[in-house]
């Protein structure tokens, strides 16, 4: 009893050991807490801006706490823009864009870790290679195929161009070459075919990587700006980040900034609960990113 009750002080006196932080751990702490709050402030600041009358001074730290609160901002950027269908049309393009990205560069990953076939390297280099190309170089092409396609104003001409991403690519196929070659072929003997074997067998066993993928091709491409900006002419067809830039200027002021603010808040919203739903994905994905490194 006595043995027990020593091993249980000594295991409670190791857990207020390692709970204690040493000098070095102190220090990053206090970087990663100053760090945090340096990435914060921005969305502090706009949602403070957000909640002030249009009339009140902003300028300083203390410009981020309103001195009287007000949500008539919010109430008129629904009456300055068609705010519903803006955000339907952002929700259109950012989830079906992020299910056929998701979709295809998961498809092209799995040709490229589990199949050999001419050229298989040369083609995987030259893939690689593209993302040195900034994607600036490829507006006015992209615009004179959309064009001609007649997609101008059309949901497509946010989706179809990337559709498949290099990179996308790239990282699926980093975790699906883990994949047991022999499970593959096993299946094959039991009369499987190449989809089912990718769809049934693989994409479960990758599905964290699939959705922190998943989570950041939905955030650039709610957060997308240029191709929008480009592509839809009407304003029935901006999407949300394009129609706050478009917000009139109504007000006494040059720019007004909380309403401006109020919809940028309204606009980052569900990337924020999407990145929280989603967060655990994202860190199982990094881990077994980091243990397949």
């Amino acid at each position: 009893m006595s043995a027990t009750l020593s091993s249980n002080v000594e295991a409670r006196v190791r857990v207020s050991q390692t709970r204690r932080l040493h000098p070095d751990r102190l220090l990053v702490h206090l970087i990663l807490l100053f760090w945090c709050l340096i990435s914060i402030f921005p969305l502090l600041w706009m949602m403070g801006v957000s909640l002030k009358p249009v009339t009140e001074p902003i300028g300083g730290l203390g410009s981020m706490i309103p001195q009287r609160v007000t949500l008539t901002n919010f109430e008129r950027v629904s009456t300055l823009m068609p705010l519903a269908r803006n955000t339907l049309n952002s929700l259109i393009v950012a989830t079906f864009g992020t299910l056929t990205t998701v979709f295809l560069c998961a498809l092209g990953g799995f040709a490229f870790a589990k199949y050999n076939f001419p050229g298989k390297n040369f083609l995987f280099n030259l893939l690689i290679a593209t993302m040195l190309i900034p994607p600036e170089a490829g507006i006015v092409p992209t615009f004179m195929i959309m064009r001609g396609l007649g997609w101008i104003n059309n949901y497509l001409s946010l989706i179809v161009p990337r559709a498949a991403t290099a990179i996308g690519i790239f990282y699926m196929r980093q975790y699906i070459s883990s994949f047991p070659n022999e499970v593959m072929e096993q299946a094959r003997l039991d009369g499987c075919s190449e989809f089912r074997i990718f769809w049934n067998m693989v994409l479960p066993v990758v599905f964290p990587a699939l959705a922190a993928w998943a989570t950041l091709v939905f955030i650039a491409r709610w957060n997308d700006f240029m191709y929008p900006l480009l592509f839809m002419t009407s304003k029935n067809m901006f999407t949300l980040m394009v129609a706050i830039s478009k917000l009139p200027v109504s007000e006494s002021l040059s720019t007004p900034w909380p309403i401006i603010m109020a919809g940028s808040v309204i606009a980052v919203f569900p990337l924020i609960l999407i990145y929280l739903l989603m967060q655990r994905f994202q860190v199982s994905g990094l881990q077994l990113g980091a243990v397949k490194g």
